[in-house]
């Protein structure tokens, strides 16, 4: 049978694991917000320097396996392609972080365009709200013959754990796949990126394409400031506590 002072000493041993450990966890919590932060601001001033420079030839064909988004994406092109007509899918949207111009819940427009040489790409036309969704809604904008575009390249997006399941039947998506919209419409889409349309503006301005503007929140530097107070508070409530459990096991005696 374990003794009083034995209890007591096992105690104070299971506070202190327990107590080293949670701060050993928060105070890493708190190191990986800093490595984020690092890696966020270095996110911003690749896009912003890619996203900045003058529009270049869109890479050819041959090049486009080789493309990686670390070496890629956000890089500005332009090209002459045709849209295939009447041919749309749309992309799911509450806003966007890159665009200070599209608030509001609405829809991607992506649209296959063909280039010179024959090849597909995907495009993101812009931004149309919700109840402007249908091509009937907006037959000015409706491309006719080879277009100038440019715009960004860009990769498809990572689903997250609560994104809801795509919608084929409605050809609606939420995320922004082009492989999975080219399937679903048996589009030939060699290019393993799509391109985001800054320009031109179609008649009527819609679908509404712009320009990206980098401003994507970093606010890791907080939350590691959080996790490394919790971990002090922790620990601050620990001395208290053995204190006052040393005080009355001396008193005691």
């Amino acid at each position: 049978m374990m003794l009083p002072r034995e209890r007591r000493r096992g105690g104070i041993l299971t506070a202190t694991v327990s107590t080293v450990v949670a701060m050993a966890i928060l105070v890493g919590l708190g190191l990986w917000q800093l490595d984020r932060k690092v890696w966020k601001e270095n996110l911003i001033l690749t896009v912003s320097t890619r996203a900045e420079r003058a529009p270049e030839a869109l890479p050819p064909r041959a090049s486009w396996e080789r493309l990686v988004p670390e070496g890629n994406e956000y890089t500005r092109v332009t090209f002459p392609a045709e849209f295939l007509e009447g041919q749309e899918a749309y992309a799911y949207t509450a806003g966007s972080s890159l665009r200070a111009d599209v608030e509001g819940q609405g829809f991607w427009v992506f649209a296959p365009a063909r280039l010179a040489g024959g090849s597909i790409v995907l495009v993101n036309r812009g931004f149309v709200p919700t109840d402007r969704k249908s091509p009937s809604t907006r037959v000015e904008g409706t491309p006719r013959g080879s277009v100038d575009i440019v715009g960004y390249m860009r990769w498809p997006e990572a689903r997250g754990l609560f994104t809801p399941a795509d919608d084929p039947k409605n050809n609606v998506w939420y995320v922004r796949d082009p492989k999975a919209m080219a399937e679903a419409h048996k589009w030939t889409v060699a290019a393993p990126f799509y391109i985001d349309q800054e320009a031109p503006m179609p008649p009527g301005g819609l679908p509404k394409p712009g320009k990206i503007e980098v401003k994507m929140p970093n606010k890791h530097l907080e939350y590691a400031l959080t996790w490394f107070g919790l971990a002090l508070a922790l620990g601050g409530v620990y001395v208290g506590w053995l204190a006052a459990r040393l005080r009355r096991r001396r008193d005691l005696l």
